[in-house]
């Protein structure tokens, strides 16, 4: 079974939340695809011992056939290659990889070449949870490939009916986000009662609607806030699976990068999270 934790909205407490029920777990694999900024190792405490680079390919120009004739540059969408002054300008960062500019230049000047983007990690926490996230190199335009290999390897020997994985995704609900969510059984969607939550909220809820995704709300800092984020769950006839209270002790257990659940509110909540989760086996 997949589940994937997601929220739009950064800063709700999804991984906080993720992080706390594999702990709780059994036979837990656990995939952090937030490749931009990945931070539940802080939490989980992974031996990171195996790195596996992911490549991507981008055109390199053979200026003994090239006429400059910028078919190639008119053929990019992403506007990774400029044609001008008997130059070929090549923008590493902003190549997707789609090859169109090797397939319309008449010419046959191009070859795509790789060149590395990022890096998927692996390791084993002090618990046993097996662990694989992604770290994409500085001023890369889309983290997208890193996500897609980080879900390849990890998902490789899945086993539906006997393994648990949990996907934290990342914040948001563009390109990435979809990346992350797609295959996944169900849904954890982790939210805040704040305009700002409720608005993402929504966009998440269209997202995991698109792909066919069960879905369930967990409300997190549920006594902060306004009572927007309840009204709108009630109209949509949405399942709240659990609701999960703000305190001090907790957000210095956090900071701290410590779990929550041996606080019995917390334990009480996570708790919850992990009865729908066995229900839905």
């Amino acid at each position: 079974m997949i589940i994937a934790f997601a929220s739009g909205k950064g800063g709700t407490g999804k991984t906080t939340v993720s992080t706390n029920i594999a702990s709780l777990l059994k036979n837990v694999k656990f995939i952090d695809t937030d490749v931009e900024e990945p931070n539940a190792h802080i939490f989980l405490k992974p031996n990171l011992e195996e790195f596996y680079n992911v490549e991507r390919l981008y055109p390199e120009i053979d200026y003994n056939k090239c006429t400059f004739c910028g078919k190639c540059a008119e053929a990019c969408t992403f506007s990774a290659i400029a044609v001008a002054n008997k130059k070929v300008l090549v923008f590493k960062e902003l190549c997707h990889g789609c090859g169109v500019c090797d397939y319309v230049c008449p010419e046959n000047a191009i070859t795509e070449v790789g060149r590395v983007m990022g890096k998927v990690r692996h390791g084993y926490t002090p618990s046993g949870i097996e662990f694989w996230d992604g770290l994409l190199n500085l001023g890369e335009a889309s983290p997208v490939p890193v996500i897609k290999e980080v879900k390849e390897y990890a998902l490789k020997n899945y086993k539906k009916e006997e393994d648990i994985i949990i996907i934290d995704a990342p914040p948001g609900t563009s390109c990435p986000v979809i990346e992350a969510v797609r295959g996944s059984d169900y849904a954890v969607l982790v939210t805040e009662p704040t305009p700002y939550g409720l608005s993402d909220l929504k966009l998440m809820v269209g997202v995991v609607r698109d792909f066919g995704i069960p879905f369930g709300i967990v409300i997190n800092k549920s006594n902060l806030g306004n009572r927007d984020v309840y009204e709108y769950v009630e109209n949509e006839s949405l399942d709240i699976i659990s609701e999960i209270p703000f305190s001090e002790k907790g957000a210095e257990l956090y900071s701290q990068g410590t779990y929550l659940y041996d606080i019995p509110t917390f334990r009480a909540s996570f708790q919850k999270i992990i009865d729908k989760l066995y229900e839905l086996r």
